[in-house]
């Protein structure tokens, strides 16, 4: 069999990323990181191939292309590779490193899961290299710029040539129990038939020549006809969303715990001025939201039925859903503190009107006393 491996690497790299200012950043400079490689950067929108039947009217998300040097030598397993990157305007860039491959097996691909580089490194600090090379070149097109995060990592196995067969359903059927062994890394004869059937929940089908089987760390994506990058970028799409979901779930927790801090602290009444922490939690508010909408919006359109079914398949098996649904009980949860604060803001403001009402009355009337004496 034939095919190739694909390591997809997701990066939180900033707030947000302006895409129209990423070309100027990586023409740039004759020190920068493409000219030092000669090698010429043009970044390009992301096209699916649309040789199947979908609604004209319907667009889909394009992130930046951007094809990355490899080091002169590096090899893995003694494999040539491939970079490419992608810019996600959500702040995310998703960093994939191809592989080539020719087994007889399915089991000789475990080792494809832990990958060594000729020069001794792993795979994933590869990844990040380029991922932090790229975000120096094009930093001014970064907003709010972060250190990339611990990349959120999923591995998909492509084949394109089955032992000379093209009856894929057959094929599948007949190496059930070494495809859940390849996809868990386990060996397939350690494997119970519930966990096979569990790796083979969730997949997806359109031609003959085709198939999609989605696991939470890898998947496996069979077409004959050669061409899966519209698979692919429907499963990278998904990890990116997985990648910002943690993130914008760690954010806040760390808002929560600062917006309890704040509100915890005993303040003096600010008459006329709206309270520090009821600006810092309204800022809160609208950057969490601003971060929520953004992310889902990038999957929000797929013309193509197949690919949407696709999707759904990859949020289902990595719980999109239930992180969406977590970050949204926290963005109630600053909603509601937002509401407390400012009734005590109000409150208090109130109080100081009250209190001043109350002073400048009783200096009314001292006036009036002293006033009528003689």
């Amino acid at each position: 069999m034939k095919g190739e491996v694909v390591y997809l690497y997701a990066f939180d790299v900033a707030a947000e990323i302006k895409t129209d200012k990423v070309g100027q950043g990586l023409a740039g400079g004759k020190a920068g990181y493409f000219a030092q490689r000669d090698h010429a950067a043009t970044p390009v929108p992301f096209k699916l191939r649309t040789d199947r039947a979908t609604p004209r009217s319907v667009p889909y998300y394009q992130p930046l292309t951007l094809d990355l040097p490899v080091p002169a030598g590096l090899t893995l397993r003694g494999l040539p590779l491939k970079i490419q990157l992608r810019i996600y305007d959500v702040g995310a860039f998703s960093v994939n490193i191809t592989v080539p491959f020719e087994a007889a097996t399915l089991v000789e691909l475990l080792p494809m899961h832990n990958p060594v580089l000729s020069d001794g490194r792993a795979l994933d600090q590869l990844a990040e290299e380029q991922c932090t090379q790229v975000m120096t070149t094009i930093r001014a097109a970064l907003v709010e710029p972060t250190k990339p995060t611990e990349p959120e990592a999923y591995t998909v196995f492509c084949l394109t040539e089955l032992d000379g067969t093209r009856d894929v359903e057959g094929w599948l059927e007949e190496h059930r129990a070494a495809i859940a062994g390849l996809l868990t890394e386990t060996d397939p004869a350690r494997l119970s038939q519930q966990q096979i059937t569990e790796v083979h929940r969730i997949t997806r089908s359109f031609e003959t020549t085709d198939h999609v089987i989605i696991d939470w760390d890898a998947a496996l994506v069979v077409d004959l006809t050669g061409y899966h990058e519209d698979t692919l970028y429907v499963l990278e799409l998904a990890t990116v969303q997985l990648e910002e979901f943690h993130v914008i779930d760690g954010k806040l927790d760390h808002y929560l715990n600062r917006a309890y801090e704040l509100f915890g602290k005993k303040r003096a009444p600010m008459p006329g001025a709206t309270p520090r922490a009821l600006r810092e939690l309204r800022q809160i508010r609208v950057d969490a939201t601003k971060l929520i909408e953004e992310v889902t919006h990038i999957s929000k359109f797929f013309g193509d039925y197949f690919l949407a079914r696709v999707f759904v398949g990859a949020r289902n098996r990595f719980h999109l859903d239930h992180w969406r649904s977590s970050v949204q009980e926290r963005l109630q949860q600053l909603d509601q503190l937002y509401s407390v604060v400012q009734a005590e803001s109000n409150d208090r403001r109130m109080l100081v009107l009250e209190a001043t009402i109350v002073v400048l009355f009783l200096v009314d009337i001292v006036a009036l006393f002293f006033g009528k004496s003689p």
